[in-house]
């Protein structure tokens, strides 16, 4: 019995062996090889800023931007004048933005007679689409007396995201 035994687990590791020889033999590696690359561009930007209205005896200044800020120096005359600026942004990727924020904010130590407004941009900018804003800065008609600051800054602003 003991020898039918030896015999049976000999012929079993022989073939278990050859098993593994022939696996071998008969296995194939096969090899995946690629590459992947984004051909998307975001280039959201401000493309100009011009004064579209002006009071007259008003000064506009010359307004100046640059691919992400827009600057403007208004000089204002008498109660009731104002100045709109006209702010040209522009999508010049391939992916469409989304306005995700806009944030405008008047300095609170300035001039309570010098008064700031806005309209929105396009909430979705399309690739190669352009949209615009207006920012009007005006002296509050309803002034009556000379304001001891004469000046007011705002700073802001207009973030546009991907989604």
């Amino acid at each position: 019995m003991t020898k039918n035994r030896n015999i049976i687990i000999g012929v079993l590791l022989i073939a278990i062996l050859l098993m593994s020889v022939a696996y071998s033999a008969l296995a194939t590696q096969l090899l995946v090889n690629g590459t992947a690359k984004i051909i998307s561009e975001w280039n959201v930007k401000i493309t100009s800023i011009t004064a579209q209205d002006v009071s007259e005896g008003c000064n506009p200044g010359n307004p100046e931007f640059t691919d992400t800020t827009v600057t403007f120096n208004a000089e204002l005359v008498k109660p009731g004048d104002y100045i709109t600026y006209l702010v040209m942004i522009e999508n010049t990727g391939t992916l469409d933005a989304t306005l995700n924020n806009i944030t405008l904010t008047p300095d609170e130590s300035g001039s309570p007679a010098i008064i700031y407004t806005t309209t929105e941009p396009e909430t979705l900018l399309k690739a190669g689409r352009a949209t615009c804003f207006l920012i009007k800065v005006s002296y509050d008609e309803n002034t009556t007396e000379m304001p001891s600051v004469k000046s007011k800054t705002i700073t802001g602003v207009v973030e546009y995201v991907q989604k």
